[in-house]
């Protein structure tokens, strides 16, 4: 050990605000909650940070929602339509094969959907991530009357999150008078606690409010406030400052507990909304989420912070450090604020119960479902970076969906487990003429039980490998049945969609990619096999012996064996065979080394997302080129900006949140921290690095 001074290096990046800004918010949350807040600390100003109002011809804004992986809601579905409604026949060498692609996305968000995509829509957008209630504040003047506050009126804010304590501390002035908030969660439950402190509460000019919107289906939005008939909140009483509200949303239900200091509580004209007034100028109020009815004892303010601060500090003393003070680059420090406000984020938003979806537990993008083939992005950092308890909290979903994988393989004419692309939590594939064939979430798993393994101790190893022996299995059963034999050798054939998302599905054959990863995931197939007391499957050796070699033109690789062989938009996501995957007898060095500099020159950056600069730079690094890994992590582009409190915004306010660049920039800085002679950081000249803890990728 180096002995990296955390606690200095993550608190000089703690995020600072002091205008407000709909595009920045911060969450405090565990992995598998987490409670957003505007300016105000709370979540006061819900039209300010409406990302459908910002569609619609403003800045880029952030939703600032309370979210979890238990909490869901599906619309009703009086049609009764079943995935098997949205299915299409597509020709195979084996005969015709049904796949769930009838949904037509931008029709359904223009609210135009034709008669043979109904069923696919209503399913695409079903069931959709629930926003739990907004907690805030509700401004009164001196007689009462309730006032619509801008976060323009209010004075002197000044926000900072307190990464080392995952405290979130808040001021600012309103009407001449001060008001200081503490927002903080717990860090093992659905639970959010608050301080405030003001003169205003003696007046009666502020007050504390929960509201509960209903659901919403659209692609990216998460509530609406406008069908109050379509749910019930109905409040329960239980002591002077204790509470809890019943929510039900159709065949949806949960309950929110509170617990207050002197205050009190009411119900105003709205049936959604709970009004708390305090009594003193210093107020507390706790608020637990739940999915179930149950009387539970809510921790106190000071419970919930010094567990937040021991969990957190924990968490920053545990696993890797990176510390690149003192780098002449001046890019350094821009890079290391990335790396570190990443880490938080990752753990907040992608570290929970079930793959995350990709803007995380802030906001909804693709009615919140979750994108398997992103969850490599999401998470796998976490073993690299030495904290595999934060990937593996997720692995057990695949087990818990397994046969539902296994009815799509059979569906499919195949043994095995087929991994679904775009779900909710019970693993059902979302209809979509992309996603339904989509291949490379397939090696996901096994890459990932990979990487936790490699970072844990032998006695986890053991638990880990007894434990995930039907899945690894299952999967690459599937794996060595779809490839398809022509001329003793075997491909990856239509209908097919490689990572780069733009070619035919009913032509394309055998994506560069992912003819390295199938390899690549047999082989630790493989070792999962002689883990479990078994030899080498020799049909699997059999088919890594004869997977086909990627397509080659003018000495580089294409990003498909068919035509049009290579578009040069979107993601670069050929490069991934030779960085993501490592070395295997797929993929030629120097022929990747040449499609690297090809795809530097050539490449419709502007295009690219979020990923694909850290998978950039993973090739780079793998062959020797840490100058060109550092110019890609931090290319000047579109895409690859990272805002004042570490948003990697893709699409403005329909992706303004983009989870799998954070995921990925960290993957890609732990292989250059760690690729060095003997496993120390390969970084450029210019850069003075100090890293610790790190664990070697394969």
């Amino acid at each position: 050990m180096t002995g990296i001074n955390r606690l200095e290096l993550v608190r000089r990046h703690n995020p600072r605000i002091s205008t407000p800004d709909p595009q920045h918010v911060l969450s405090v949350g565990n992995g598998d909650f987490a409670y957003t807040a505007d300016i105000s600390g709370m979540q006061t100003f819900t039209r300010f940070h409406d990302p459908l109002l910002a569609v619609r011809g403003g800045p880029t804004t952030v939703n600032t929602a309370t979210m979890s992986t238990w909490g869901w809601h599906a619309m009703p579905n009086p049609d009764g339509f079943t995935l098997e409604d949205a299915m299409s026949d597509h020709q195979t060498r084996r005969g015709p094969v049904r796949y769930p692609d009838r949904h037509d996305l931008e029709g359904a968000m223009r609210g135009q959907v034709s008669e043979e995509n109904r069923a696919g829509a209503w399913l695409n957008a079903n069931p959709q991530r629930l926003d739990l209630g907004r907690i805030g504040f509700s401004f009164r003047q001196a007689d009462g009357t309730l006032m619509e506050v801008e976060p323009s009126e209010l004075e002197d804010t000044e926000q900072t999150l307190d990464l080392w304590t995952g405290v979130l501390s808040t001021s600012f002035g309103f009407r001449g008078e001060t008001v200081r908030v503490t927002t903080v969660a717990a860090p093992r439950d659905s639970t959010v606690a608050f301080r405030i402190q003001s003169e205003l509460f003696a007046t009666g000019q502020l007050s504390v409010s929960v509201r509960f919107p209903y659901a919403h289906d659209g692609f990216f939005q998460t509530s609406d406030w406008g069908k109050p008939d379509r749910h019930s909140s109905a409040l329960y009483r239980s002591s002077a400052a204790t509470a809890s509200i019943h929510r039900v949303l159709d065949a949806t239900r949960y309950d929110v507990a509170l617990a207050f200091t002197d205050g009190s509580l009411v119900t105003p004209a709205g049936a959604h909304e709970f009004d708390i007034a305090p009594a003193e100028a210093t107020f507390e109020l706790v608020a637990g989420f739940s999915p179930q009815r149950a009387e539970q004892r809510l921790p106190s303010f000071d419970e919930v912070v010094a567990d937040s601060g021991d969990a957190w500090a924990g968490f920053w003393q545990s696993g890797a450090a990176i510390d690149l003070a003192g780098s002449t680059d001046p890019r350094a420090t821009e890079l290391e604020r990335r790396v570190v406000l990443s880490q938080y984020l990752t753990a907040v938003h992608s570290a929970g119960s079930m793959p995350p979806q990709e803007t995380g537990l802030v906001t909804n993008s693709w009615s919140g479902k979750s994108h398997l083939e992103m969850h490599f992005w999401h998470a796998a950092h976490f073993a690299s970076w030495g904290r595999p308890e934060l990937l593996r909290r997720s692995l057990g979903w695949y087990r818990d969906i397994l046969d539902e994988a296994r009815r799509t393989a059979a569906g499919q004419g195949y043994p095995g487990a087929r991994w679904p692309k775009q779900v909710g939590p019970q693993g059902i594939e979302s209809p979509d003429p992309i996603g339904s064939f989509l291949i490379w979430q397939q090696p996901h798993i096994l890459y990932l039980l990979e990487l936790v393994w490699r970072a844990s101790s032998e006695t986890e190893r053991a638990s880990l490998a007894q434990e995930f022996a039907e899945v690894a299995h299952e999967t690459a059963t599937f794996m060595a049945a779809f490839l398809e034999e022509r001329d003793g050798e075997l491909h990856l054939l239509s209908p097919v969609m490689p990572a780069q998302e733009f070619y035919d599905v009913t032509t394309t054959e055998d994506p560069t990619f992912e003819l390295a990863y199938w390899w690549w995931g047999l082989e630790i197939a493989q070792r999962w096999r002689e883990l479990s007391g078994f030899d080498r499957d020799e049909q699997w050796t059999d088919a890594q012996s004869r997977i086909a070699s990627p397509h080659v033109v003018e000495g580089r690789y294409t990003a498909i064996a068919t035509e049009p062989f290579l578009r040069r938009d979107d993601h670069p996501a050929l490069l991934a065979a030779y960085g993501v995957v490592p070395p295997t007898p797929v993929i030629d060095p120097e022929i990747m080394r040449a499609t690297l500099t090809d795809a530097l020159d050539t490449w419709e950056w502007p295009t690219a997302w979020g990923w694909d600069f850290p998978v950039m730079a993973m090739t780079a690094s793998r062959l020797g080129r840490a100058d060109v890994a550092i110019d890609a992590l931090l290319r000047d582009e579109v895409k690859n900006q990272y805002t004042v409190v570490g948003h990697n915004s893709q699409m403005g306010s329909i992706l303004p949140i983009y989870l799998p660049g954070n995921g990925a920039l960290l993957a890609a800085v732990s292989l250059l921290a760690s690729s060095g002679q003997d496993g120390s950081p390969a970084f450029p000249d210019g850069w003075q690095v100090t890293a610790e803890g790190f664990v070697l990728w394969p």
